[in-house]
């Protein structure tokens, strides 16, 4: 048994990935939220400056992978692999807007767990002695995935109280074999978890599962416990995924605490804000981990920190033929120091 496993599905790294920069960048409402001031950009323009919300979501990739390469003083040439992905068919926010940096590139579809597959399997890589320097990335937009997956926003079709809003947003990490930190010294690959849930408006309900067996996996495999945690958050399971979560785990007699929280519960200031029961899409983890999880872990609010984003594997095929929604979550362990 390869004494890197950790039981069924974690994996503790021998030599532990650092963060070396981190960029996100939002749009106009994630500039209206509290956290706008942890954003590197924000853009009022919802084609940022092209023709298509498509092209724009392309155009945001290009963006945070360049203010990222940046801040770490670093140029494409410098990065063994690009890992990034998002939620348009084919993934073409990714291709499309990273094509000219000439990286390798692996293109991955977690839907809105993405932040959390690029940057496990960026991890593993660079543990494993594959890669020195590697960008994990994402994106989503709230245009591009009303009309691939609900209605085009000039219908005007009316939300339920259950449904999240997409971000407008895109997040990257750049890990390395050394530097700063905080360091990724844990990944936890979730499983494909479906409990029924059909409602393609109601996502925080059908992720909820797929994380509650994530999480329960790290901690069964790994024994630490929530209170050996300063944050444990979920990517975008929103109002009503997230008491889903925490009721999950009081009937097995562990409380999750304080320390549980949803980035989909802190990118929109949900008074002033009318997005129902939160924000979801790639970019809702993706820019909170690297705009204010990141850069409060290096001021040192907090020292370890569990990132277990989520994600909805439907598409509107599978949902106009009245399938269920496969769902998934993957965890990250970050830590404020190498251990």
């Amino acid at each position: 048994m390869n004494d890197k496993r950790l039981g069924r599905q974690t994996v503790a790294l021998a030599h532990p990935p650092s963060v070396l920069s981190f960029a996100n960048i939002g749009g106009k409402f994630e500039g209206q939220g509290p956290l706008a001031d942890y954003f590197d950009e924000i853009n009022p323009d919802s084609f940022f400056g092209e023709k298509t919300w498509e092209k724009a979501e392309s155009a945001m990739q290009k963006a945070v992978l360049q203010r990222a390469l940046q801040k770490a003083e670093l140029t494409p040439g410098d990065l063994d692999y690009i890992l990034a992905g998002d939620l348009l068919n084919q993934c073409i926010g990714s291709s499309f807007g990273l094509r000219d940096f000439r990286i390798p590139f692996y293109g991955l579809y977690g839907a809105c767990s993405t932040m959390g597959e690029s940057l496990s399997l960026a991890s593993l890589l660079i543990d494993g002695g594959y890669a020195d320097r590697a960008a994990a990335l994402t994106s989503s937009h709230f245009c591009t995935a009303e009309r691939q997956y609900r209605m085009p926003v000039p219908y005007g079709s009316q939300r339920t109280p259950t449904a999240q809003w997409t971000a407008t947003a895109a997040g990257c990490t750049i890990l390395g074999s050394d530097g700063p930190g905080p360091y990724v010294t844990h990944v936890t690959c979730g499983r494909i978890v479906d409990k029924g849930i059909a409602d393609a408006n109601n996502m925080g309900a059908a992720m909820a599962p797929a994380a509650y067996d994530t999480l329960s996996a790290f901690f069964r495999d790994t024994g630490y416990r929530p209170a050996d945690f300063d944050l444990i958050i979920t990517g975008d399971l929103g109002e009503l995924g997230h008491d889903i979560v925490r009721d999950f785990f009081r009937r097995d007699g562990v409380d999750l605490g304080p320390q549980f929280q949803d980035c989909g519960l802190l990118l929109y200031d949900r008074k002033h804000q009318d997005m129902h029961a939160g924000a979801s899409g790639c970019g809702c983890s993706a820019s909170v981990l690297n705009g204010y999880l990141l850069r409060k872990m290096r001021e040192g609010k907090w020292k370890t920190i569990l990132f277990a984003p989520t994600g909805a594997l439907l598409s509107p095929t599978s949902s106009g033929q009245g399938e269920s929604i496969p769902s998934i979550c993957h965890a990250v362990r970050l830590c404020a120091v190498r251990e």
